[in-house]
């Protein structure tokens, strides 16, 4: 055999063999359904309802989910992507041998069909008196351990998964086995069809760009690099759709999104997964303030439609999504939580100063924007628990933004703060091109070759702009921390289906 089979996995591959010598197929080419779960329950309650006379006849499909033999009757639950519902197989019906068969081939895992009619037990629940049945795929690898569940106030065993990493390798397992966990991938999935309803109806036009691009822009993060071998070039994949997305603004397509996948070689943690999905949008003629506006809509609304609420429970705060959110200028913000006013601090050395006066730690290769990007992110963030807008930013940490009437050193870009989590980031985009160049050179000349930061001038995106971009605001959001919102889920792993890990040792 071509791996080492554990004793169990042994004696359940000796049932296979038997299946197969009494000729029942274990891994048959078709299966049967007439009704999920579900449906036959509601089937049935509909019958009962009516008093109608006609018995409800089903055929179902599932994992078997507890087997309890009692002499000549069995009582069993299959699961399937419904829910689950009650077997019962009696001798007297199905006879001793086909009995025998179930109780001594047929395991926990194990995928099975079942027909026959519905009826509703003494103990009032319903369920499915078995006439035939016959395997669809059996489980050689038995499900996790069992724990006991109370059920209807009746004791029902059932597997799961405790173990944290286990459960992000083995997803398919975690899934066998841990309805919420079914529910949240759920939860994510109407997630992105809200956000498309909203955006849909709004006139946006849905878009796709290139995940592997000559050029990485729109986001400082450093990129996975990979090779083309016929065209001979370095190609990265995408960190942000920002640049290309903007470029369709010059091709007079007003309202533009795309989701999508981006990709970033840097560090994981609960909130940073290296692939993730985003959600961005650009909006002709729309600044910062509007956007604001435009995104308090959009989360309430799709907190409405997939959880029927905007009041939400997120890591035992009870937050309240309704629009309109706070709004706190990023200067005010800091100095309420460090006693630093960085206005008052006009160059990197002078804030470094003031930072260590109140012993805060200070990176000494850091420009004046990242040492202020690191108070909000340690000092701020973790206090933003109901939604707020924290706005107005440093120019050099937002070289696509565009800057602050009065204040060339600030711009006007937001991001939005949940449950003391950066959920979004949005501009009033800049659209001068000649502005735009001398950031980019900007961005060169004062980050490191190797400073994640840095961006990378990127000259058929100047040619665009020279052709003249609508004024417009831009947003990001990622989709994998409103799912978490959502969710109630403290790991962006748990809400992606196959997270990164380390190699398995």
């Amino acid at each position: 055999m071509s791996q080492n089979y554990s004793s169990l996995e042994l004696n359940r591959l000796e049932k296979l063999r038997r299946l197969r010598q009494r000729g029942m197929e274990p891994y048959p080419t078709r299966a049967e359904r007439t009704h999920t779960s579900q449906q036959a329950i509601q089937a049935f309650e509909s019958a009962e309802a009516s008093e109608q006379s006609e018995k409800v006849v089903v055929t179902l499909a599932g994992r078997i989910r507890s087997m309890r033999p009692m002499g000549k009757i069995t009582f069993a639950h299959i699961e399937d992507g419904a829910g689950r519902i009650q077997l019962f197989l009696r001798a007297n019906e199905i006879g001793e041998e086909q009995l025998e068969i179930f109780n001594r081939e047929f395991d926990l895992g194990d995928f099975i069909q079942a027909s026959g009619e519905m009826f509703r037990t003494r103990t009032g629940e319903i369920t499915l008196r078995v006439a035939s049945f016959r395997m669809l795929a059996k489980a050689i690898t038995p499900l996790p351990p069992a724990k006991d569940e109370v059920v209807d106030g009746e004791v029902i065993q059932h597997a799961t998964l405790s173990e944290t990493e286990l459960r992000y390798r083995q997803r398919y397992a975690d899934l066998a086995v841990n309805p919420d966990v079914r529910r949240i991938f759920r939860i994510r999935a109407a997630t992105v069809r809200a956000l498309r309803n909203f955006l849909d109806e709004r006139g946006f036009l849905e878009v796709e760009t290139p995940v592997l691009q000559p050029i990485y822009g729109g986001a400082a993060a450093r990129p996975f690099i990979t090779y083309h071998n016929q065209l001979k070039q370095e190609l990265y994949l995408r960190i942000s759709f920002e640049l290309y997305l903007k470029r369709l603004l010059v091709g007079n397509l007003e309202r533009v999104y795309e989701i999508g996948r981006d990709f970033r070689n840097e560090g994981v943690d609960r909130t940073h997964n290296p692939e993730f999905t985003q959600l961005e949008f650009y909006c002709a003629y729309a600044d910062y303030l509007q956007v604001m506006e435009l995104t308090e809509q959009m989360i309430s609304y799709t907190a409405q439609q997939v959880l029927g609420s905007t009041t939400i429970t997120y890591g035992g705060h009870t937050i309240h999504l309704d629009p309109p959110w706070r709004r706190l200028e990023l200067r005010q913000g800091i100095l309420e939580v460090t006693g630093i006013d960085f206005a008052q601090h006009p160059t990197a050395e002078s804030l470094a100063a003031a930072m260590k006066a109140k012993d805060i730690p200070v990176d000494p290769n850091a420009t004046r924007g990242k040492l202020i990007d690191s108070l909000l992110g340690d000092y701020l963030e973790p206090t933003l628990i109901q939604p707020t807008f924290i706005y107005n930013y440093p120019r050099d940490i937002s070289p696509l933004a565009k800057s602050m009437p009065g204040d060339p050193s600030m711009v006007e870009r937001f991001e939005g703060y949940v449950g003391g989590m950066e959920l979004c980031n949005a501009f009033t985009e800049l659209n001068d091109p000649l502005d735009q160049e001398a950031r980019f050179l900007e961005m060169g000349r004062d980050y490191a070759a190797d400073d994640e930061e840095r961006h990378p001038m990127d000259e058929d995106y100047l040619r665009a702009m020279r052709y003249g971009m609508p004024p417009n605001g831009g947003f990001g959001m990622g989709i994998d921390r409103l799912a978490m919102l959502f969710t109630d889920s403290p790991n962006i792993r748990e809400v992606i289906l196959f997270p990164h890990l380390r190699k398995e040792e």
